[in-house]
């Protein structure tokens, strides 16, 4: 899987886990095709995996945060309005944008953007001409796994 198809996994999907298991489809098990017990770290195509889902975390059409089960979670751009729409059914840390920062000393550390600071204003004005309760209805059929990827 290339990072362009990776992308257009997470648009299909519209809300995926990076890799942990759960009510919507995972993105580290689209990159390899199975399963992963464990850490993906480990796994034989682990610098694969890291490679993908670093380049998925930079595009300007996804975003990061831990809405699932406080996972990492990628939620598609085409969704963004919704959730703006119901940021009150979440918890702030839910729907804080998370930043990976590469220090001097080579490590990764992960900063959290809150909620709604890392929202674009287009987002913003359109998330604010929707029915909340219809915008609800989407995210909640999508994370059960009821509705149909567009």
């Amino acid at each position: 899987m290339t990072p362009a198809e990776a992308i257009t996994f997470v648009r299909k999907h519209g809300i995926v886990l990076e890799s942990a298991n759960g009510q919507v489809p995972s993105l580290v098990q689209a990159i390899t095709g199975d399963k992963i017990s464990g850490s993906w770290w480990t796994h034989p195509r682990g610098k694969e995996i890291f490679q993908i889902t670093r380049l998925v975390h930079e595009s300007d059409q996804v975003l990061v945060c831990r809405l699932i089960s406080g996972k990492v979670t990628l939620v598609h751009r085409r969704l963004w309005p919704a959730l703006v729409r119901c940021a009150g059914h979440f918890r702030p840390e839910q729907i804080a944008q998370l930043v990976e920062q590469h220090t001097a000393s080579g490590k990764h550390v992960t900063e959290a953007i809150p909620f709604p600071n890392w929202v674009p204003n287009d987002i913003a004005t359109l998330a604010s001409t929707l029915d909340e309760a219809l915008a609800l209805d989407t995210l909640k059929s999508i994370i059960q796994g009821d509705a149909h990827a567009t």
